[in-house]
């Protein structure tokens, strides 16, 4: 068996408590836009690129929901509370990057996230220097399910995957690493 030399962690809902925002955020979003989204919706959406979260939005909601203009209000939402609020950080979180750091094992950030705001909230609380890559959604083609992320922060590490161990916290995110 190979030693693990890196660790690619997915972010929210991981290494930060994103997750209960998307779901707020989504639900009130979508709402402003005369559709009644409920946390389900959101869930099986949940760390799905755009190329298949959308097709499920408008099989939930009809073909003329309008799936980037509620994404864009949900994230002004989002940044709006982040800026004013911060975010939570997962208990834990250091003490695993610190004992990863301290062995040796080389870090990356796989997020369907887009980069720029990945790298916003890595800072924001204070993880920048562990992480030697950010791979963000807008950084790939095929999002998670598919393996392209990791496989893309794999070789920002420079380690070919097997060598690399996973991080995720929802289904999509595990298939991709699996794969």
């Amino acid at each position: 068996m190979k030693k693990i030399k890196g660790a690619i962690f997915d972010m929210d809902g991981l290494m930060i408590d994103t997750e209960k925002l998307y779901v707020r955020f989504w639900i009130q979003s979508a709402q402003d836009f005369g559709y009644d989204m409920k946390p389900e919706h959101v869930f099986a959406i949940r760390s799905l690129s755009r190329k298949y979260s959308i097709p499920k939005l408008k099989g939930f909601f009809g073909e003329e929901f309008p799936t980037e203009d509620v994404r864009a209000h949900r994230t002004d939402l989002i940044n709006d509370y982040v800026e004013r609020n911060g975010i939570d950080v997962k208990e834990g979180l250091f003490t695993l990057l610190d004992y990863l750091r301290d062995h040796g094992v080389k870090m990356a950030v796989a997020t369907c996230t887009p980069t720029e705001r990945s790298r916003k909230y890595v800072e924001k609380i204070g993880a920048s220097e562990y992480f030697s890559a950010i791979v963000g959604g807008d950084m790939i083609v095929n999002g998670k399910p598919d393996p392209d992320i990791y496989i893309a922060a794999a070789k920002a590490l420079g380690l070919p995957p097997e060598e690399c161990a996973a991080f995720e916290d929802s289904p999509n995110g595990i298939q991709a690493a699996h794969s």
